[in-house]
């Protein structure tokens, strides 16, 4: 059966150094809970306890599930990937020392960081790619950190394709899937994600379904996308700016998706990831609405 998830991201809760103040965690998690979710991604290292037993007791006390940590890592810097597993272990070990056996490790580029994919989200052209032989690290790197969470603790590992990444793309993610072991990295399927970078989240989903383990739902306004495109903004200020939008406000047809998931037999969970920077908007509004958008659409 598929299950429903908020993430911190929806209350500003990001990996990147930005200003503003984001929500703690104990509002998050509440907010979650009171919305209608029945489970949260980590956050940030750090953002929530980092003791196993805390941990639990956090999550569980608000009757939700932990089902996931997203960890960036520069994989295109073959000097970070030693580096970047460890952190994915440590995450992971807390994850499995809390009771959740069942969680992923969400892999992903270290986004926002190169200048060049950072200012041009949405729009990015072949170019502006890795190398023949960067692909061969990236996508080396991504294994061996995926096969070492899973021989230290036993949890999988899927790949969240993101923009302002050098895995934003359909045709980067096509890439990386054909690069790596179908048996070790699993894919997260960010409808978002895939939209804004250029491609369609059902064709995506359609040609990699069997790689897909883990799914963010998040919408794409297709006006906002465009005045990004038209006025050069850099990634952080399409954010700002609303690009993610609440589900059903954008293009997406996140009913049709749904049905494709459920013809996959996909059992997993669904998590809602509507970003925006710190201290902007009104998650918890936001939640709200994303959450009755997903029970009009049969979840």
């Amino acid at each position: 059966m598929i299950k429903i998830a908020n993430a911190p991201c929806s209350w500003g809760v990001l990996e990147f150094d930005l200003e503003g103040e984001a929500a703690g965690y104990e509002q998050v998690l509440d907010e979650i809970s009171e919305t209608g979710y029945s489970g949260t991604e980590l956050g940030d290292w750090g953002f929530m306890p980092t003791n196993p037993f805390l941990l639990k007791r956090e999550i569980s006390t608000r009757n939700l599930e932990l089902l996931g940590a997203f960890v960036p890592v520069a994989l295109s810097d073959p000097s970070s990937h030693q580096k970047g597993a460890e952190v994915a272990v440590k995450t992971a070990k807390l994850i499995m020392n809390a009771g959740y056996s069942d969680a992923f490790i969400v892999l992903s580029d270290d986004n926002g960081k190169d200048p060049v994919r950072t200012l041009n989200a949405g729009r990015v052209k072949p170019e502006m790619g890795l190398s023949k032989n960067q692909w061969k690290i990236f996508a080396s790197g991504a294994n061996e950190i995926a096969l070492k969470v899973r021989q230290e603790t036993g949890l999988r590992t899927v790949f969240h394709h993101h923009c302002a990444g050098f895995v934003e793309t359909y045709e980067e993610v096509k890439t990386l899937m054909n690069l790596t072991d179908p048996d070790v990295l699993g894919l997260c399927l960010d409808t978002g994600h895939i939209k804004f970078g250029g491609g369609d989240p059902l064709k995506a989903l359609l040609e990699f379904r069997n790689r897909i383990w883990h799914v963010h739902y998040k919408d794409c306004h297709p006006d906002i996308a465009k005045r990004s495109a038209e006025s050069g903004w850099d990634y952080f200020k399409s954010v700002q700016n609303g690009v993610f939008c609440e589900l059903g406000k954008g293009d997406i047809d996140f009913g049709t998706i749904t049905n494709e998931l459920r013809i996959s037999e996909y059992d997993g969970w669904i998590v809602v990831e509507q970003d925006v920077l710190p201290g902007m908007g009104s998650p918890k509004e936001c939640a709200l609405n994303n959450r009755e958008f997903l029970r009009s659409i049969g979840l």
